[in-house]
């Protein structure tokens, strides 16, 4: 026998799962099931594509029993089972990257979301809500070795040698007070009808029914097996059988989660190319999907035979949020998961699933309010993904994203822009940068304010490399007011004479920043403040090469920014007749260092911009 030490983000979650979310702690026996069922599932595709597997019987099957008196509740499949490394792998470990961070960040509210559960793809662990020990016996397909995997759920486990007869998997859990409940005829009937009636293995309940004489009399009792689901490939069966809680159920099997989805969309593609998917979108975005190694949440069937659920070339990186299935009648059994990038008849499946996604998404933002604001809030920055990603369908795309504004509250899209635009507008105008707030404050926002010019708020990190790349929309080029040459329709003849009276002044703080700036120029956007940063038309902004570096990028030119002035300022106009190259030189730090600060940037030295700035009040 072996002790181990479970890893820290397991032993955390441990700890969250057994003190947190009892509210809902049938789900646990969801969460086994299914499990088994991906057992089988991975099994019965070796059986098919592997001669190596070829001779195993596989007659697949889910049983479940339990023992009032010995106080447990057996889970068991003939599904691919586990070796000693898989044990370790799957039940001592949670290989995923940002798990810790995501737990210690968790507030107390977030901490009882049973769909916590799903997040991790860890579902086994909710067993412990339920029981003080639990048992794991297995042997893996084509291995002689069984083992056996025990612990409290508390800090170690123990894998130990074990007996089994054939490949598969047995679950003893060990019920503590609260877990008693479940072991119960009827109260396991009812979970597995309300959660897994769509497993597709049968699954099969063992219990002691009771035996009665002649008299009415009872006499003992003796055990009986019943199949106690449909067992039935929910997607193959015809949308008019099926009810809104079977797509429901079949989500929360897939998923992992407690919540019904948001919404789901079921096709069937017959001609040419026949295939079937079953598509959901969750409610609220995996917690992963910003992680470099997310779980994608498809999985692909060939003639209801399960291939692959670890493909993440199945539907496009941006659709990484879709949940479902792919049921293909033209791949080969055998297709190997290496080969199916670049399938043809897969790529084809993938294309017409993306269309029929972005025709929903956009039937969706027409005719239901609530949903689209809730799936926007959830999914927008993975659709401007798809803007920087998926060119064939930039178009639909763009219809379907949203931006905050200077003009409306809430979400705008572009196509409501141009239906406010100004008559004699020729472009659409937007600001990228920090957070919502001090973006509309910026001043560079005043002078369009003024001409009555609408301004969209680009506040995700991504809007800087996706909008530039995207260009235009309609007959409209997309211009940022934070880059040089974007206040064309803002100047006038009295601006030029303007530029021609303050070019000493210019000239003045141009020499006093030296390399700190690119150009300082008269600004035609400032009304009030007296200055602002903007960046010349092919350099990257100053938010950008802070994104870059959050990113771990090393080696980053400085930025350096187009200051500009308001020509009518006092501090711009305290310059004209001052040679005081002290008093000039903190004139033009402050200005440089204020337009910063007003644009989130984190100054160099703040102490040097405290100093000027003390300077030139006592002045």
């Amino acid at each position: 026998m072996s002790q181990h030490q479970f890893q820290t983000e397991v032993s955390q979650l441990l700890h969250l799962i057994i003190h947190s979310l009892y509210s809902n702690r049938e789900i646990f026996l969801r969460e086994l099931v299914s499990n088994a069922s991906d057992a089988l599932d991975k099994l019965k595709y070796l059986t098919v594509a592997n001669d190596a597997y070829k001779g195993i019987v596989f007659d697949p099957r889910i049983d479940i029993s339990f023992s009032k008196q010995e106080k447990t509740l057996t889970v068991s499949d003939n599904g691919i089972g586990m070796n000693e490394t898989d044990l370790i792998e799957s039940l001592g470990t949670i290989a995923r990257s940002g798990t810790r961070a995501f737990l210690e960040q968790l507030s107390a509210e977030a901490r009882k979301d049973s769909n916590l559960i799903g997040q991790f793809g860890v579902g086994f662990y909710s067993a412990f809500m339920v029981a003080d020990r639990i048992e794991v016996i297995t042997r893996k397909a084509g291995e002689e070795a069984a083992w056996k995997w025990s612990s409290d759920g508390k800090e170690t486990y123990t894998i130990e040698p074990a007996q089994r007869d054939s490949q598969g998997t047995t679950v003893i859990l060990h019920l503590n007070e609260e877990g008693l409940e479940f072991a119960n005829r009827w109260t396991i009937e009812e979970i597995i009808k309300k959660y897994s009636n769509h497993v597709a293995f049968p699954i099969y309940l063992t219990y002691e029914e009771k035996e009665y004489d002649k008299d009415g009399k009872e006499k003992g009792s003796k055990a009986k097996t019943e199949r106690i689901n449909a067992a039935t490939a929910i997607w193959r069966q015809s949308k008019n059988e099926l009810k809104e809680e079977d797509y429901h159920e079949f989500y929360k099997q897939i998923a992992h989660d407690s919540d019904d989805p948001l919404f789901y969309v079921h096709t069937k593609a017959e001609g040419t190319l026949e295939y079937i998917t079953l598509f959901y979108v969750p409610k609220k975005a995996p917690f992963d999907m910003y992680h470099a190694d997310y779980k994608p949440g498809v999985k692909l069937y060939v003639k209801r035979v399960f291939i692959t659920d670890d493909d993440k070339e199945l539907l496009p990186t941006w659709l990484r949020f879709i949940r479902g299935i792919i049921d293909s009648e033209d791949l080969p059994l055998n297709v190997s998961r290496e080969i199916l990038q670049q399938n043809r008849i897969l790529q084809n499946i993938r294309n017409a699933s993306v269309k029929k996604l972005l025709a929903e998404f956009k039937a969706l933002a027409d005719n239901n309010k609530e949903k689209w604001e809730t799936f926007i809030s959830q999914y927008n920055r993975p659709l401007k993904e798809g803007l920087y990603q998926d060119y064939s369908n930039r178009e639909a795309l763009l219809e379907l994203v949203r931006f905050k504004s200077s003009a409306v509250e809430g979400w705008t899209s572009l196509a409501d822009y141009v239906s406010r635009m100004k008559s004699d507008q020729k472009a659409i105008y937007y600001i990228t940068g920090g957070d919502e707030k001090t973006l509309k404050a910026s001043p560079l926002l005043e002078a369009y304010r003024a001409k009555g010019i609408e301004v969209l708020i680009m506040d995700d990190e991504i809007d800087d490399i996706v909008i530039p790349a995207v260009g235009r929309y309609k007959d409209y080029d997309l211009k940022a007011v934070n880059r040089a040459g974007a206040d064309e329709e803002l100047g006038t003849e009295k601006d030029k004479d303007q530029e021609k009276a303050l070019k000493p002044v210019l000239e003045k703080i141009k020499k006093a920043l030296g390399s700190q700036v690119k150009d300082v120029k008269l600004s035609r956007r400032l009304q009030e403040s007296p200055s602002c940063i903007v960046a010349d038309e092919h350099d990257p902004s100053i938010q950008f090469a802070q994104l870059l570096k959050a990113m771990g990028q090393t080696e980053i030119p400085d930025i350096q920014p187009i200051l500009e002035v308001n020509g009518n300022h006092p501090l711009v106009q305290s310059l004209k007749d001052r040679d005081d190259e002290e008093y000039i030189a903190d004139v033009a730090t402050v200005l440089l260092d204020q337009a910063l600060l007003v644009e989130g940037v984190k100054l160099k030295d703040p102490a040097d911009f405290v100093k000027r700035l003390n300077r030139l009040l006592v002045k």
